[in-house]
């Protein structure tokens, strides 16, 4: 990201550079502004929000012509901290610079991390919200996008009945980051509404196929520019659970569980077209951005899962195969990640192909007694797996290929963040460094990397920050 922004290394080295994006001193240029917007937290509207805790610095234009604006995040107060202290922990600093980077390579829309800097002050922090406050090593992240526009920066105008300000901010956002719109044309908030709708659906598709679950979507934490951004209570899927958050203030009704992201962001995206209703003159254009939504969205979705299986198409036989193993992976505790893998590696071309891939799926299942439970039914489903692959009549060399490019080898579990955390605390910051470069590749078998591709231990199971986290986190 430095080299994007055309910084040297010998800045990124200095003293300058660690004050500045540590929150204590501005470069010549530099208008720091916190943003106003507000927000549907879960499901219900908060009124109000806005920068608590971020601080954007200002904009950059690199040698390419590109824009990029620099947001501090645990840097201090901003007029919208209300009686919080603005200030970042290191373990969610650590978790947003890793995340953002890791979904950046994986391939997935994303803000950028630029750095991380120790405060050397202690934070104060609640990390489950259970009365047991302790204070813990503060740090500042510099992440970096095109834009931190957000969905509820519109959606406060809208509640305040400010047409003016609303269609301003419209405007502004369309000349600035959408300029293949004519701001000219009378259709051109339809015509924007509808390209939000479809980089959000891309989006949702870049993180159902890898697994992630962001874990706090509400409107606040919705991205004009269809990007993931706030990296909070994130989590990979382990073993197979749709109904899994890895957020605990949503442990009872389980809204942003994987499975249900994609009806989720559909949802945020029709408070945005209620909001941009208020100026909108094309009403009908917003219904059709919500459509186009989902005809992106189911367009890209079964690409997707076509890849990930190593099908060239998606016809009905691919979405029977699709929907059994899904009921099979999450009814046997099969870990995500490790079972795509397992069939990227399918020697289909072998007649002991099943037997053989049936029992290399085991090193993918917490369970052994639920391995011996399913055997059966796993050795059914891959005989009719490599029967339609053998149909297809592709090569082995060119279904791994495809395969290899949809199904990560490395992703960030909470667990392997987890343990770059623990060493940081202690002064230790060589795994925060091996995952960040381990994470640049994440299709690439990396020698002597080897515990990185292993299914959760179980010891993580059940420890703080390993499977599940508060916002606070």
């Amino acid at each position: 990201m430095a080299a994007t922004l055309g910084l040297s290394d010998e800045f990124m080295a200095s003293v300058e550079f660690a004050r500045v994006f540590g929150g204590n001193a501005l470069l010549p240029g530099m208008q720091p502004f916190a943003a106003c917007y507000g927000g549907h937290q879960f499901g219900n509207w908060a009124g109000q929000l806005g920068d608590g805790r971020a601080i954007s610095l200002g904009e950059v234009i690199n040698a390419a012509g590109e824009r990029w604006e620099l947001q501090l995040k645990g840097a201090g107060r901003t007029p919208y901290s209300r009686h919080a202290d603005g200030r970042a922990v290191l373990r969610s600093s650590i978790r947003e610079f890793l995340c953002s980077e890791a979904m950046h390579h994986l391939g997935v829309p994303t803000t950028r991390a630029l750095s991380l800097v120790g405060t050397g002050d202690d934070v104060v922090r609640d990390m489950f919200y259970n009365g047991y406050a302790a204070p813990e090593p503060g740090a500042i992240v510099c992440r970096v996008a095109p834009s931190f526009v957000r969905f509820g920066n519109f959606e406060i105008l809208a509640a305040r009945g400010d047409r003016a300000l609303l269609q301003q901010l419209v405007d502004f956002t369309i000349t600035r980051d959408f300029p293949g719109i004519d701001s000219a044309d009378p259709l051109r908030i339809s015509l924007w509404f509808r390209d939000v709708c479809e980089r959000t659906a891309r989006m949702i598709v870049g993180w159902m196929r890898v697994g992630f679950t962001h874990g706090v979507m509400n409107t606040d934490n919705m991205s004009i520019l269809g990007l993931t951004i706030d990296y909070g209570p994130f989590g990979w899927v382990d073993n197979f659970d749709p109904d899994w958050t890895p957020n605990t203030t949503d442990s009872a009704e389980h809204r942003y569980a994987f499975a249900k992201q994609p009806a989720v962001a559909l949802w945020n995206l029709a408070r945005l077209g209620e909001a941009l209703g208020l100026i909108a003159p094309d009403q009908d254009g917003i219904a059709a951005g919500l459509d186009a939504y989902r005809t992106v969205f189911n367009r890209e979705y079964t690409a997707m899962m076509a890849s990930k299986l190593g099908f060239p198409s998606w016809t009905a036989a691919e979405l029977e195969l699709a929907t059994d193993l899904f009921n099979l992976m999450e009814q046997s505790e099969t870990d995500f990640t490790l079972c795509f893998r397992a069939l990227r590696d399918l020697p289909i071309e072998h007649e002991a192909a099943v037997a053989r891939s049936a029992d290399d799926l085991r090193v993918a299942m917490y369970s052994a007694a639920t391995y011996e439970t399913h055997a059966a039914r796993w050795t059914e489903w891959l005989e009719r797996y490599v029967s339609r692959t053998r149909a297809v009549g592709e090569s082995r060399t060119v279904r791994q290929s495809r395969m290899q490019s949809a199904n990560p080898t490395y992703v960030l579990r909470n667990y392997m963040a987890q343990q770059a955390i623990d060493a940081a605390e202690s002064g230790d910051l060589s795994e925060l460094h091996r995952l960040l470069a381990l994470l640049r590749t994440p299709y690439v078998e990396q020698p002597g990397m080897e515990r990185y591709t292993e299914r959760r231990p179980e010891w993580a199971r059940d420890k703080a920050g390993c499977t599940r986290l508060s916002c606070s986190s």
